[in-house]
């Protein structure tokens, strides 16, 4: 039966409920790759066209995070975007995170050593923030609990005090509408929420590039990228485009048919629709005697049942373990029916 939100665009053969670890992808992107790999196989690689295809991936990024195209920049990792923002911060610089935020975000400013990196508890950082922090580095939603940032008080409290923002929407864009030009920089693996292949990755800087160093610029970082093949590549892009790597093609032309399904669908439905699956699963489990991290997310965490990850995939049904927590996504392609197999199997019906 097809799913009224997302009509046959997927095809699981499990009750899959592991998107904050991994989304599915739709029939359309996996005919997409297909379709790019046979043309390789074949000696027909034509990447004028792909690349016309990549930048219609950023188009439709920029449209969905709320900012014009010329401020996103390609990448492939989370890890590897942020690092540009670690780099341009002085020695001595103070970083504020919130405390047990996913890894991606916070090693980058870790590993140089020369940073004062400070943590507070996710509902604390606002308040956290104080005179000579440089920048807050934040994920919009919280990987181990599904907790939501409260972004507009702490994008205040970051102005109020002079200090850049940088938040990871990974486990946002998607399902949560989100203003990526409220912050200095955001970062946004596509391969959850927004159904993409892993190595597509977006980073949004200001206009005039928020003081980044472009330090992994090569030849499609040019200005006019064909003409930078060779040598110093003398004028870099006006734009965020400075900032990309050389897109990994087969994702990207993925990421293009993903994204162009869920603005077909559009972030609100979706949010209307993941919300009323998690909300459906956090009733279930009180009636079942179980507590979720309270929080109003598309992503359902319950303390003490990580032990029943085994037993639920034994019965069809994936989910995934975060700090101790079973953990429970709930997405476009999930319906009420998948929520009450969950319950069932928790149940031991």
């Amino acid at each position: 039966m097809e799913n009224p939100l997302s009509g046959a665009e997927f095809a699981p053969e499990t009750v899959y409920l592991n998107t904050a670890s991994h989304g599915l992808l739709p029939v359309r992107t996996a005919d997409a790759v297909r379709a790019a790999v046979d043309e390789t196989v074949r000696g027909r690689v034509d990447m004028t066209r792909w690349f016309a295809v990549v930048e219609e991936a950023r188009t439709r990024f920029a449209r969905l995070a709320g900012v014009a195209p010329a401020r996103v920049a390609l990448g492939s990792t989370v890890a590897q975007q942020v690092a540009l923002v670690a780099a341009a911060l002085p020695p001595g610089a103070e970083v504020l995170v919130a405390a047990g935020d996913f890894s991606s975000l916070v090693n980058p400013f870790a590993v140089r050593g020369d940073l004062k990196l400070r943590t507070a508890p996710l509902e604390d950082l606002p308040d956290a923030v104080r005179p000579g922090t440089a920048l807050v580095a934040v994920s919009a939603v919280q990987s181990a609990d599904g907790r939501v940032a409260d972004l507009g008080a702490l994008a205040a409290a970051a102005r109020e005090h002079g200090a850049r923002t940088l938040v990871d929407a990974t486990q946002a864009t998607g399902w949560l509408p989100l203003d990526h030009g409220a912050f200095d920089y955001t970062v946004c693996g596509a391969y959850k929420w927004l159904v993409s292949p892993r190595g597509v990755c977006f980073l949004t800087v200001p206009g005039d590039g928020g003081g980044l160093t472009p330090l992994q610029a090569g030849w499609v970082a040019g200005e006019r990228p064909w003409d930078s093949c060779y040598g110093v590549v003398e004028e870099l892009a006006g734009s965020a485009r400075r900032f990309d790597t050389a897109p990994a093609f087969l994702p990207y032309l993925g990421a293009e048919r993903s994204l162009a399904l869920i603005e077909e669908i559009g972030p609100e439905a979706i949010r209307a629709h993941n919300r009323a699956l998690a909300d459906r699963f956090r009733a279930g489990l009180a009636e079942l005697g179980h507590r979720p991290v309270p929080g109003d997310s598309a992503i359902v965490a319950v303390p003490g049942l990580g032990d029943a990850s085994a037993s639920l995939k034994e019965a069809g049904v994936e989910v995934s373990v975060r700090a101790g927590n079973l953990r429970a996504a709930f997405h476009l392609y999930n319906t009420a029916g998948d929520v009450d197999r969950l319950l069932a199997a928790l149940s031991g019906a």
